[in-house]
C-alpha cells in the first residue's frame, strides 16, 4: 500500500472511531450544533480571520490548541471528526501536513484553501534548507502570509466570499466585516510602514524562516537560522556563515521565537556578540505571546523591532 494510501485509510478510520465514540449527530470540535455555519480553521490566524469575518453568524475552532507549535499539528479522531462535519474547513495547504490529507479526505468541497487568496512568495532561501515544500512548480513557497496584513486582509475579503456562498442571507454582515478588518488591518499596516521607514539596521536574522512576508513589506531582509519549518536543524556551516554575516552588517539583535526552542538562536548571539529579542510569529496564540489577539501581537512585534534594527 503506498504511504498516501496508509494515510487515507488511517484518516477513514480515525473517522470512523470518532463517530462511534462521541455519537453521530454530537459536536465534535467545539463547533455549533445549532443555527449558524461552523468553521473549522487550521490554525490561529485563519481562526481570527473567520472570527473576524463570520462575526456572530458562524461558530468558528482551531485545530491547532493555544500555545501549541502549528507546523507540527497531528489530528485527533475528534479533529478528523469536526473536519468531516463542519461548514467550512479554512486552512494552508502545505503549511500543516497533517491536516491536508483530510482536507481531501475529510472536508472535501468545504475545505478552502487560504493561500489561494494571499499571493504566496517564494521562499527568501527556499534552496538552502530542508523539505517543507509548498508545492508551487519546483520552488519552495514561503507560507507565513499573515505576516503581511495587507495579505491578511486579502484573506478575509475572499473569505467574507466563500462564506457568502454557504450563506447568502448573510451576505451584508460578512461583507461589512471583511470591510472592518481591512480598515484594521491597513491602519496596522501604515503603522508598521512608518515605524520600520527608518532603521539603522536592515537584516532581520530570525530562528527560522516566519518573516519574510514582513521584510518583503517594510524593506528588510529576513535570515533565517532554520528553514521554513523550525524543526529543521542548521549544519555547522550554516550556523558559522549567519555568525560572520551578524558581524559582517552590524547587527545588534537575533530574534528568537514563541513556541520555538531559542538554543540556536542564542548560539548564533553568544558567538557573534550581541543581543536576542523575543519575536511572535503568530502562528498560535498562547501564554507567552505579548498580546490577546492579532493586531495586539503585531505591534508589539513592531515595538520589538523598532528597539532591534535602531529605528529612528
Amino acid at each position: 500500500m503506498s504511504s498516501r494510501l496508509a494515510r487515507t485509510a488511517t484518516l477513514a478510520a480515525l473517522t470512523t472511531t470518532a463517530l462511534v465514540a462521541a455519537g453521530c449527530g454530537t459536536d465534535a470540535g467545539g463547533g455549533s450544533s445549532g443555527d449558524g455555519l461552523t468553521v473549522v480553521a487550521g490554525f490561529y490566524p485563519l481562526e481570527w480571520a473567520a472570527e473576524r469575518v463570520g462575526g456572530d453568524r458562524v461558530s468558528v475552532s482551531s485545530l491547532t490548541p493555544a500555545g501549541a507549535e502549528a507546523h507540527d499539528l497531528e489530528l485527533t479522531p475528534r479533529d478528523v471528526a469536526a473536519v468531516s462535519e463542519a461548514d467550512l474547513l479554512v486552512y494552508l495547504d502545505g503549511f500543516q501536513p497533517g491536516l491536508d490529507d483530510a482536507a481531501t479526505t475529510e472536508a472535501g468541497d468545504a475545505a478552502w484553501d487560504a493561500g489561494q487568496a494571499a499571493d504566496l512568495l517564494e521562499a527568501a532561501h527556499g534552496d538552502e534548507h530542508g523539505d517543507e515544500e509548498h508545492d508551487h512548480g519546483d520552488e519552495a513557497v514561503d507560507p507565513h502570509f499573515w505576516l503581511d496584513p495587507t495579505r491578511l486582509a486579502a484573506v478575509g475579503d475572499a473569505l467574507a466570499d466563500r462564506l457568502t456562498e454557504l450563506d447568502p442571507e448573510g451576505a451584508d454582515v460578512y461583507a461589512s466585516n471583511a470591510a472592518a478588518l481591512r480598515e484594521d488591518l491597513e491602519a496596522l499596516d501604515a503603522d508598521m510602514t512608518a515605524g520600520l521607514a527608518n532603521c539603522a539596521v536592515d537584516t532581520l536574522v530570525t530562528s527560522h524562516e516566519a518573516f519574510g512576508y514582513l521584510a518583503d513589506r517594510y524593506g528588510q531582509e529576513v535570515v533565517g537560522i532554520s528553514g521554513l519549518s523550525p524543526s529543521q536543524e542548521p549544519s555547522a556551516a550554516d550556523l558559522a556563515r549567519i555568525t560572520a554575516l551578524v558581524r559582517d552588517r552590524g547587527i545588534t539583535t537575533v530574534y528568537t521565537e514563541t513556541l520555538v526552542d531559542p538554543a540556536v538562536a542564542d548560539t548564533v548571539a553568544e558567538e557573534a556578540g550581541v543581543r536576542t529579542a523575543v519575536l511572535d510569529p503568530l502562528e498560535g496564540l498562547g501564554d507567552q505571546s505579548p498580546g490577546e489577539d492579532y493586531l495586539q501581537v503585531m505591534r508589539a512585534n513592531l515595538a520589538t523591532l523598532r528597539e532591534g534594527q535602531s529605528c529612528s
